[in-house]
């Protein structure tokens, strides 16, 4: 049913936490995983100077960090015997990366992790999972 899952992460505990999940559920599925980096574009504000060098570094630490992210992810898909592979796409709307991801994957399920914020976080923060919930045309499954 679920042959192809898409997994995205930040890095973040609760994010990498949800990723193993779905390794686990991708081995019971017989599922190919693929794990999914969503790149925040530059984030020039319009104050200041910018100039290549400080673009091309701002670029290079964040795909750095994004795929040591990705790492024990893959690393533990692996090693549980699941075809994986990774994915990092640049947009400034991670949810809209996602589910973007998602459709070009040939994705039948996407698990991701939520933060659980409720009430007035949730307003102020948003939440990246309501989102890609809303915009998704393929199911989603959301680890608290």
């Amino acid at each position: 049913m679920f042959d192809r899952m898409l997994v995205p992460t930040d890095g973040s505990d609760l994010s990498t936490q949800a990723a193993l999940r779905a390794v686990a559920l991708a081995k019971t599925c017989g599922a190919h995983v693929t794990v999914l980096l969503v790149q925040d574009v530059y984030p020039y504000t319009g104050i200041g100077s910018v100039n290549a060098d400080d673009l091309q570094a701002y670029v290079a630490k964040a795909r750095a960090e994004g795929l040591s992210a990705m790492d024990p992810v893959a690393q533990a898909a692996r090693e549980e015997g699941v075809p994986v592979e990774t994915l990092v796409v640049e947009n400034d709307k991670p949810a809209y990366g996602i589910v973007e991801a998602a459709q070009q994957s040939g994705a039948k399920l996407i698990a991701m992790g939520s933060h659980g914020r409720g009430g007035i976080a949730r307003l102020i923060l948003g939440s990246v999972a309501a989102e890609v919930l809303a915009l998704s045309p393929v199911p989603v499954l959301v680890f608290k």
